[in-house]
């Protein structure tokens, strides 16, 4: 893993806390390229404050190769079982986005009517803790809720979590990155479409067929990128 990768990394986290999907919570993760059975993911800390430093390696049973002391992130189940379980996956998003956590509990299915979100399709999986666990905090915080949120994620490119947020996919950090953003902004304009009317023209499946593959945010990426390591930079300063 070359450092340019691991600046990738700590762009992402930037990214994702720049565009309102995570806050002070929430990770963001990179299969290692050199060994598949190793991914990358920052120390528990506020995705915004991340640095090169931040950046711990995991085994696929999220275990920490060398953690120096550095406190992990309690959810990197969800990392390590999704890679496990996935080999085409690159980079997992976890995160709290507000205005898809409505769809997770109201039955109100997520379809796609933004081209920049086309993935969504139908609709995405819906992930259910108390099928594996009941009265619990809702963190997967177990190989065993991992295991289970990675079987509902299936071969989808997300899936919601309920009460909780979601969990995004990509088979390189750009496109998970990517995804969520455009997860987020899918969300609202789904639900600002519904109070003004109960008919949506969805897209059909041969628009999805045509628009997901295309999606790979290259011209959104380099821009995003420049702008937090420039913040990183200068919070470093």
């Amino acid at each position: 893993m070359n450092e340019s990768q691991l600046e990738d990394l700590v762009a992402a986290n930037r990214i994702l806390a720049a565009h309102g999907v995570i806050d002070a919570y929430g990770h963001v993760s990179l299969r290692s390229p050199d060994n598949p059975n190793r991914y990358f993911l920052a120390r528990s800390l506020a995705p915004e404050r991340v640095q090169l430093e931040d950046i711990l390696e995991y085994d696929l049973d999220s275990n920490p190769v060398d953690a120096r002391g550095r406190e992990s992130v309690r959810e990197r189940f969800i990392h390590g079982e999704i890679y496990r379980a996935r080999p085409d996956v690159m980079s997992v998003v976890h995160n709290h986005s507000p205005s898809v956590i409505p769809f997770s509990v109201t039955g109100v299915p997520m379809k796609a009517l933004f081209h920049m979100a086309s993935f969504i399709g139908d609709g995405l999986p819906n992930f259910e803790i108390r099928k594996v666990k009941k009265g619990s905090d809702l963190l997967v915080r177990t190989p065993e809720l991992g295991k289970a949120l990675a079987k509902t994620l299936g071969k989808a490119p997300a899936s919601l979590m309920r009460g909780h947020g979601s969990v995004t996919v990509g088979e390189n950090i750009q496109r998970s990155v990517g995804r969520s953003v455009y997860l987020e902004m899918s969300a609202i304009m789904q639900m600002q479409s519904l109070m003004l009317s109960k008919k949506i023209t969805w897209f059909d499946a041969a628009e999805v067929k045509a628009s997901a593959p295309v999606q790979d945010y290259k011209r959104a990426w380099p821009l995003w990128r420049e702008k937090a390591l420039a913040k990183a930079k200068a919070d470093r300063a």
